[in-house]
């Protein structure tokens, strides 16, 4: 088997596939998609998402200086997609996909009630980078859907259908297998 050298590009994927809900005083709320987010963290809770300048959302999040990082599942992305492809200039997201804008508690921005977990997020720092601004963002609150909570209090995040954006492709997380450290955890015989 050979291999190929390729120009540089990236591909760093799976990456999580989100929609960003965004707001300005007195405007309609916006949802876009990205996938170039990720934790840099965690205490203080911090996330990063990038976003290009010509992307509407790009003015709203930097004069607010907020938004709201919304995790996708199977049951919302096709809304996900269809966020990705069409711009908030021309038409209101949330009407259109029929996604149902909730009151953030810390933010102006709405979350997305349909999603299991919502971020609440204030931007700390805006870092040019070329084609796209770096965001980086205090985390200041989260929301999660209590359906996914099990008896003894415990988010089960992954029970969700979780999706992930890989080389243009939309994939639903599934099979587990491992769990953090058990390479190095004692087994019994």
């Amino acid at each position: 088997m050979g291999k190929q050298y390729w120009k540089p590009g990236n591909m760093l994927y799976p990456v999580p596939a989100i929609m960003v809900s965004c707001k300005r005083e007195d405007e309609k709320p916006n949802i876009i998609t990205l996938a170039w987010a990720g934790t840099i963290s965690s205490d203080p809770a911090m996330l990063s998402v990038s976003i290009r300048k010509e992307r509407y959302s790009y003015d709203i999040i930097k004069e607010t200086k907020e938004f709201v990082v919304n995790l996708v599942t199977k049951d919302t992305v096709y809304a996900t997609d269809f966020c990705g492809v069409r711009s908030g200039r021309d038409i209101d997201k949330f009407k259109a996909t029929g996604l149902t804008p909730f009151e953030s508690k810390y933010i102006n921005a709405p979350s997305i009630q349909e999603c299991p977990v919502n971020i609440e997020c204030k931007v700390t720092e805006i870092i040019p980078l070329g084609t796209h601004d770096l965001f980086l963002a205090k985390v200041i609150g989260v929301t999660v859907e209590e359906k996914y909570m099990d008896k003894s209090g415990k988010f089960c995040l992954n029970e969700t259908g979780l999706v992930a954006y890989s080389h243009g492709e939309y994939f639903e997380l599934g099979k587990k297998l491992g769990k953090f450290g058990y390479s190095v955890r004692k087994h019994k015989k």
